[in-house]
């Protein structure tokens, strides 16, 4: 039912969607009509590491892939209970090093939810392997309503429990239990708000006001800004969790997938 739901999400014209590998990892390329052919955009998808699935969100990645002039690759990473931590850090990495043997030399992060904190723990290890000369950084991250913490000790939690329509506390935690078994939330690997984050590239966050996640997109902010990282968050009134998954149907989410569209733009151009 969550994937047929994420699948909902229109179609970007002029997009070609086709499957295929980068790294060895199975997912979904999406295409614009004249992409630029040094620029990549690895998309992670969301699910709460034990949901959702690649073909679900090729939609969604394609509206970014359209609006940026650039292909996007949708990584099937292995989720749990079957494929624990850190099955999904081990094949985003994987995924970004193939996109980087197929010759984009300009790769940005971009990911929902779950996905979303994926793609910033993947930012943290690129950037950190950039620094040791074997490849070349990521450009930067764009984001929609990411799951930073899955220590689960934001306030929004509580404060926001009642306006979010979609997402629990308790549901959260379940799904952290069966991500990460006993291994500790507070790894960086797993929780890329507890990250070293000096010398990162831009972030363009985007989240609903009435999602229980709230606090992991402010909170991970407000550390890119005081580690003195180009850091933009966007709280939008009354939505809910990757509410521009609702393009064509809300004026916000069209609004919000424009303004990542020209973030990427902007880092890969």
């Amino acid at each position: 039912m969550f994937a047929q739901m994420m699948e909902m999400t229109p179609d970007a014209p002029g997009v070609v969607y086709e499957e295929g590998n980068a790294g060895g990892i199975p997912g979904w390329w999406c295409r614009p009509a004249n992409s630029a052919t040094d620029a990549a955009i690895l998309y992670l998808h969301g699910g709460a590491y034990v949901l959702g699935s690649a073909r679900a969100d090729r939609h969604l990645a394609g509206q970014l892939a359209a609006r940026s002039g650039a292909v996007a690759f949708v990584a099937e990473y292995r989720l749990a209970p079957e494929h624990p931590f850190p099955a999904a850090v081990d094949d985003a990495i994987a995924a970004y090093h193939g996109l980087a043997a197929e010759g984009f030399t300009a790769i940005a992060l971009a990911g929902d939810s779950a996905g979303g904190g994926l793609a910033l723990a993947t930012l943290t290890l690129m950037v950190a392997e950039s620094r040791r000369g074997t490849i070349s950084p990521p450009r930067g991250a764009a984001v929609m309503s990411p799951w930073t913490d899955l220590a689960l000790t934001g306030n929004s939690h509580v404060t926001r429990a009642e306006a979010d329509p979609l997402l629990t506390r308790d549901s959260l935690a379940s799904a952290a239990r069966m991500y990460l078994g006993a291994h500790d939330p507070l790894d960086p690997k797993a929780s890329p708000l507890y990250a070293e984050m000096a010398g990162f590239p831009p972030v363009r966050l985007h989240v609903g006001e009435d999602e229980i996640l709230l606090d992991d997109s402010l909170r991970y902010a407000e550390r890119l800004t005081k580690s003195g990282v180009e850091a933009e968050v966007h709280v939008w009134e009354g939505m809910t969790h990757v509410f521009p998954s609702s393009v064509g149907t809300l004026a916000a989410s069209e609004s919000a997938l424009n303004d990542l569209g020209a973030f990427l733009h902007q880092i890969l151009r």
